[in-house]
């Protein structure tokens, strides 16, 4: 009979939870703000299935808050002033914590926005995507982010254990072997599995697995390090133009599972990075890669992300750019902050010399300090640009 492990056995304490020491280890961040009952409102990101809403939970049994768990997808903004209403005048603030928070409009997160600032109520939220691009810097701003990480091998192995030792069920070594790979550090898709094949047979083999998950979900791997070692493969043969070699380390992440939206962001990443004005359309050709795999998904994907890692890996490479950017923010943070000259502040100052009205350049100052971060390494079509820059400015020189 079907009991739904992953209801189950979900940790109901921080003595019960597995993994994310980075965060929950004696001495991390996140544990002690919880201990000291100091969290301020904090988002949890990273990949399904590694424990951001069981926290959520815990942290509200360990605070005693009344506890609001809401969708953004279906979230309304009555709802929201609805329960900041009904606890205005209470002196134990509401848990609110909201699920898929990277889906809030623009228009529901300035609606939190003065709540949070008075703490009517410890807002935390989850996303599987990256708070920076998909909450508003005001958002950001009140809260605290903290990154989950796809649990290990290990990690799947001490639940697993668990599961099957307190379920009184039978497991060859390729079925174990099988759930601990296949579900990519996702622990709630490791016990659906096994839910399911528990109630097929209480002795589970490795074929029932596989006819009920015929590939692996997530990541590329059962354990983070591999995860990383992958891509940075990948990225490292891509640089060297190795094709071949990029397209053996970009199958092991397809076939692990990877989400073709992860494989498509480091391209892009890569385009600018490695590539940078050597070959300018790359950038262009990765960024409508990253856009037609997030629509279209496996078995498909598969085909754009090649034709777009074999244009990559075959362009000339410069990372000026990439270098360029690099120097510019050192100088900053060392504290060579120079004064912006007058006749480039704003509004428009009368001494400004509009490059127009001179043909397209003409001389004057643009630092008050000679700075120089940018060295082309004359690439490609990094070449053109410098024989552009070069003709733009010689009738002033000559």
């Amino acid at each position: 009979m079907n009991r739904n492990f992953a209801l189950l056995y979900r940790p109901k304490s921080l003595d019960d939870f597995i993994g994310q020491e980075h965060l929950l280890g004696k001495s991390a961040p996140l544990r002690a703000l919880m201990e000291q009952e100091s969290l301020q409102h904090s988002f949890f990101y990273g990949p399904p299935g590694v424990g951001k809403t069981t926290l959520a939970r815990i942290i509200a049994n360990k605070l005693d808050r009344p506890f609001y768990e809401l969708n953004a997808t279906t979230l309304k903004i009555d709802e929201l002033r609805s329960i900041f209403k009904q606890y205005s005048q209470a002196l134990q603030k509401p848990l609110i914590f909201i699920d898929e928070v990277h889906r809030l409009t623009k228009t529901q997160q300035e609606v939190l926005l003065p709540f949070m600032e008075r703490y009517d109520a410890l807002i935390i939220g989850a996303s599987t995507e990256n708070p920076y691009f998909s909450l508003t810097a005001a958002m950001r701003s009140r809260s605290l982010l903290f990154e989950f990480k796809p649990f290990t091998t290990d990690h799947l192995k001490i639940m697993l254990e668990k599961v099957t030792s307190n379920e009184a069920l039978t497991l060859s070594e390729d079925a174990k072997q099988y759930l601990l790979d296949s579900s990519g550090g996702d622990m709630r898709a490791m016990l659906n599995l096994l839910d399911a094949a528990s109630s097929i047979n209480s002795t589970i083999e490795v074929e029932t697995l596989k006819q009920l998950r015929p590939v692996s979900f997530h990541d590329s791997s059962n354990s983070s390090d591999t995860h990383y070692n992958l891509i940075s493969a990948m990225i490292k043969s891509m640089r060297g133009s190795d094709i071949d070699a990029a397209l053996y380390y970009m199958a092991r992440l397809i076939v692990g599972g990877e989400p073709p939206e992860f494989i498509a962001r480091r391209m892009v990443i890569f385009a600018s990075e490695d590539i940078g004005n050597a070959n300018p359309n790359a950038l262009g050709i990765a960024v409508d890669t990253m856009t037609a795999v997030s629509r279209i998904g496996y078995p498909e994907a598969r085909i754009i992300l090649s034709q777009c890692l074999v244009y990559l890996t075959s362009s000339p490479k410069s990372n000026a750019a990439y270098t360029a950017i690099n120097k510019a923010i050192k100088c900053v943070e060392q504290g060579e902050l120079l004064p912006v000259p007058e006749h480039l502040q704003s509004p428009l100052h009368k001494g400004y010399l509009y490059p127009h009205d001179f043909g397209g350049w003409v001389k004057q100052e643009y630092l008050t300090k000679p700075l120089n971060f940018y060295k082309s390494k004359g690439m490609a079509f990094e070449k053109r640009l410098d024989e552009w820059i070069e003709k733009i400015t010689r009738r002033e020189r000559s």
